[in-house]
C-alpha cells in the first residue's frame, strides 16, 4: 500500500491556517474540527505544520515563564512563532512501511504529503495504523477463504 491510497481512504479535506494567525485562533480551528494538525500555509507554499504538540510545548513555556512575569497571550502569540517550520515531508509514492519508519524516525505524528510543491494531503500516524489493519484484515479474509476452497487431491478428503 502507498501514501497515495491512505490519501484517497482519508478523504480531501485538509485545514490549513496562515503563519500570522493567532495561535489562539488555530487552536478554536483544531478543536472545532477534532483534529491533531494544522498546515501552515504562505502564499500557497508550505511552509510549517502546527500540531498539539507545538501547543502544548508554548503553554508549559507560559506556565513556566508565568512565575517570572507577565507572559504572552494565546491571542500575542503568532503560529509562525511556535510551527515546526522544517517538517518532514511524506512523498506519495512511499510504502506504508516505509512512511512508518520515517515517522518512527523523525518522531512527527503528522507528514504532510507533498509532490513536488504540490501539497497532496497530510497523513497522521493514527491514519497509518488505520491502513496497516485494513491492508492485514483484508489478507487474512483473503487467507481464510483460500484455506476454505483448498482444492482436494483424488481420492483424498479436504483438510
Amino acid at each position: 500500500m502507498k501514501v497515495t491510497e491512505i490519501l484517497k481512504v482519508k478523504g480531501n479535506i485538509l485545514y490549513t491556517v496562515s503563519p500570522e494567525s493567532s495561535l489562539a485562533d488555530a487552536v478554536l480551528v483544531l478543536d472545532e474540527h477534532d483534529i491533531g494538525s494544522l498546515v501552515v500555509m504562505k502564499d500557497g507554499a508550505l511552509v510549517g505544520m502546527l500540531t498539539f504538540r507545538e501547543v502544548i510545548r508554548v503553554l508549559a513555556r507560559r506556565q513556566r515563564e508565568d512565575r517570572h512575569g507577565p507572559t504572552p497571550t494565546m491571542r500575542e502569540i503568532r503560529v509562525a512563532d511556535v510551527m515546526n517550520g522544517r517538517p518532514t515531508v511524506a512523498k506519495p509514492d512511499l510504502t506504508v512501511d516505509e512512511l512508518r519508519r520515517i515517522m518512527s524516525d523523525c518522531g512527527e505524528r503528522y507528514l504532510p504529503v507533498m509532490d513536488g510543491s504540490v501539497l497532496l494531503g497530510v497523513v497522521s500516524f493514527h491514519d497509518v495504523a488505520r491502513a496497516v489493519l485494513e491492508a492485514q484484515s483484508f489478507e487474512n479474509r483473503m487467507l481464510k477463504a483460500y484455506i476454505r476452497d483448498w482444492p482436494t487431491e483424488e481420492g483424498t478428503a479436504a483438510p
